[in-house]
């Protein structure tokens, strides 16, 4: 019941204050940095999951020569933060609007000389490449994405795809982390990577009432993982 409630009252809100920000051009600011968000592009000021797993990056003691891949960057939040501490970040979005945002923002933040952003699908555009940490911000419902932006929501196989190719492209004792939510197929996904031969520990959970989000890190089996 408190959840539903609580749902209602965002909708409301989100009707009352905030619908003049969602699918147009704004200026967000996360964590202190700001963010230009195109239109067709996942809006990280109104939704949470991408500012959430963002302050899991930022909580890590990366490595000065870390190389870090941002999956589905959106308008490259993930990015941003990495490269604080970051040697190389590479942000991947198949919605070239996102590709196009991400870039700016790299700009905007100051941190394009160490940000290379592509577009493409998935690990296609990083071939051959390994990084020491992937963020993954996936979409959590199932189904043909209908245009640019329902990429960042629905997806008949992405989740499942990026869990069997994942240790391909991850450094000995590199990890990734991962992005849920209890409104998505959550159950799903963990089972996909479980499939996978992922190890999957829960890093960090936030309840923000109306679902719950949790960041998992994966590691592959065969590495050691638990």
């Amino acid at each position: 019941m408190r959840r539903a409630v609580w749902r209602f009252w965002l909708r409301w809100r989100f009707r009352l204050f905030q619908r003049h920000r969602h699918r147009r051009l704004a200026l967000e600011w996360v964590g202190g940095k700001p963010f230009l968000v195109l239109p067709e592009v996942f809006n990280p000021g109104l939704f949470p999951t991408g500012a959430f797993l963002a302050q899991q990056v930022s909580a890590r003691r990366l490595p000065p020569d870390a190389a870090v891949l941002d999956m589905g960057a959106g308008a490259g939040i993930g990015a941003v933060f990495a490269a604080e501490a970051a040697r190389r970040v590479v942000a991947v979005d198949i919605n070239p609007e996102a590709a196009r945002c991400a870039r700016i923002n790299a700009l905007l933040n100051r941190v394009e000389d160490r940000v290379a952003v592509c577009e493409g699908d998935l690990f296609e555009p990083v071939q051959g490449q390994r990084f020491d940490l992937v963020l993954f911000n996936p979409p959590f419902y199932q189904g043909e994405p209908r245009g640019l932006y329902d990429h960042a929501w629905h997806s008949p196989d992405v989740v499942e795809r990026f869990a069997a190719a994942l240790a391909a492209h991850l450094t000995p004792g590199g990890c990734a982390l991962v992005v849920l939510s209890t409104n998505g197929r959550s159950a799903a996904h963990l089972q996909a990577f479980r499939d996978h031969d992922l190890c999957v520990e829960t890093v960090a959970e936030r309840d923000m009432i109306s679902e719950v989000l949790t960041v998992h890190e994966l590691r592959p089996r065969r590495a050691g993982g638990r």
